[in-house]
């Protein structure tokens, strides 16, 4: 907290990643190839599950899939390939 003058000012910051409206499952899939949900169902099979998708502007939507214990991820091509080295990092 700061002080300014003789009021408190409390400085809150919003963590975007952490927002309060949970897409679903339907919303997540908007937009990607059949090869891709046909390789997503069949890595949540596997317990891999689908955490966000990437919709940079003017480009192909990136979904990114994690392992069951959340320490791998990787990217799912529009052919339905796992690509396990995207060229991204993802932040903690």
């Amino acid at each position: 907290m700061a002080k300014a003058g003789d009021t408190e000012v409390v400085m809150v910051e919003r963590e975007r990643r952490n927002s309060d409206k949970k897409l679903n499952a339907a919303e997540l899939r908007a937009g990607l190839t059949p090869a891709q949900l046909d390789a997503l169902t069949t890595l949540e099979f596997f317990r891999w599950e689908l955490r966000f998708v990437r919709r940079p502007l003017f480009q192909d939507p990136i979904p990114v899939v994690f392992n069951r214990d959340g320490r791998k991820y990787a990217v799912l091509e529009p052919d339905g390939s796992l690509n396990e080295n995207p060229g991204f990092k993802i932040r903690d």
